[in-house]
């Protein structure tokens, strides 16, 4: 899925964000007539009071059709897909139901509660349609995609006497600058480290699977192996946090970036807005920031005449198999509303990333005070080719399981790369079986 759009100019924000959704498996189902009377649909989410994506959609959508009013149905964001799944079960689902998850999508296919949306016309140029494509059929549709990029603080870049990211870095060229810019920021009397890598396995496997076309479905990770000896390197040389201090302190991303305890930090494009918002707030740092491509394995990819690839899920709406069926042809509305030109306007107004970029889109995205203008950052931004970190396949969230375990046992030093890996391979074979 690639994206590259001309950058424009400003990007407009809200406070605390939240990747969304989740959602099952439904039968195909043909579009009945629209109703002539008005129409209430309930639509699933969480963090309602701090996850404004849900009201925003369905404040516009209502906007511009008067008969068709959408209703939020919070639940608990730790245990959304639990509480979704036994209200599925139980007949009392929502009418729309968003995917938090991809690798969750095959377990409500199975269970028959999505419905066909097919249908549904997706415009050109949107990310993240195949993901919840199962044997052909559309379940859902997506309606924001973020993407991995790398963060960077322009003052401790200069702190250290370290040259900006020029779109065109490796992986080599990344530890590279981790390195410069330890030792830079320590020789004028800082304490922040070069880099701050969160505790996530995606921030080692979704670079790894993205750049390496890796399959985890297949079960051999060998090609990981180069990554995670990146990482421990700069873990050893001290230019970032060794994961058991960061999981011991309950280091964040937003902690350590935002309070300058870090020069570089990769992380999602979500992070933009929360970041805008944490330093108008004074929960962050008032420092100079920018965003840039992240790093590749490859000079073939890297540089800002090539497309860089990277990774990132999407998130999206379907509909509940079992809503009545009156109310199919509102809810079909609502998700092509929310995929569509409008619906990425209504998200990129308040710091979210659709899955639909255009140019108007991107120049709506950036145009807020506290957003990066350089044009690196909406390089960054728009262009890029995203690979899943999840598959569609009922045995991704089984094996992402031990894949993080894996990664767990690497970071701590409790096993060797290659003996970690050759465990999870065998425990894959065994416990799950590969493709």
């Amino acid at each position: 899925m690639k994206r590259s759009y001309a950058a424009a100019a400003g990007i407009a924000v809200v406070a605390t964000l939240a990747l969304a959704g989740c959602s099952g498996g439904g039968d195909d189902a043909a579009a009945p007539e629209e109703s002539s009377g008005p129409v209430t649909l309930s639509l699933s989410g969480w963090s309602l009071d701090t996850t404004p994506e849900f009201q925003a959609l369905a404040d516009a959508f209502h906007e511009e059709n008067p008969d068709i009013t959408v209703e939020l149905k919070g639940y608990d964001a730790a245990e959304y897909n639990t509480l979704l799944t036994a209200d599925l079960a139980a007949g009392s689902g929502p009418d729309i139901i968003t995917q938090k998850e991809v690798k969750f999508v095959p377990t409500f296919v199975e269970g028959s509660q999505l419905l066909d949306v097919s249908d549904v016309e997706l415009p050109d140029g949107i990310s993240g349609a195949k993901s919840y494509e199962v044997d052909g059929t559309a379940y859902a549709v997506p309606y924001r995609n973020d993407s991995w990029v790398l963060y960077y603080n322009k003052a401790l870049f200069d702190q250290a006497g370290v040259e900006y990211p020029d779109g065109s870095w490796t992986w080599d060229d990344y530890s590279d600058a981790a390195a410069a810019l330890t030792e830079g920021i320590a020789a004028a009397g800082g304490s922040a480290k070069g880099a701050y890598l969160h505790n996530w396995q995606s921030t080692v496997q979704g670079f790894a699977n993205a750049q390496s076309d890796g399959d985890i479905l297949k079960g051999e990770y060998d090609y990981m192996e180069p990554f995670y000896d990146n990482v421990l390197a700069l873990q050893s040389a001290g230019d970032q946090v060794d994961f058991n201090t960061a999981k011991a302190n309950q280091l964040t991303y937003q902690g350590e970036f935002g309070k300058q305890n870090a020069a570089m930090l990769q992380m999602g494009t979500w992070f933009v807005a929360t970041l805008i918002a944490q330093q108008a707030s004074g929960d962050a740092d008032d420092f100079e920031w920018g965003i840039a491509p992240i790093p590749q394995v490859s000079s073939k990819t890297a540089g800002l005449d090539n497309t860089p690839v990277t990774f990132g899920d999407p998130t999206g709406f379907g509909i509940n198999a079992g809503i009545d069926e009156s109310k199919v042809a509102a809810a079909k509305k609502f998700l092509a509303f929310a995929a569509g030109e409008e619906g990425a306007q209504v998200l990129a107004n308040i710091g979210i990333t659709p899955a639909l970029l255009t140019d108007s889109v991107v120049e709506t995205y950036f145009s807020v005070d506290g957003a990066p203008t350089d044009d690196l950052s909406k390089f960054a931004y728009s262009t890029h080719e995203v690979h899943p970190e999840n598959p569609t396949s009922s045995k991704t969230a089984a094996i992402q399981g031990i894949l993080g375990d894996m990664h767990t046992a690497i970071m701590s030093g409790s096993k060797s790369v290659s003996d970690a890996i050759k465990e999870a391979q065998d425990r894959v074979a065994n416990e799950v079986g590969t493709d």
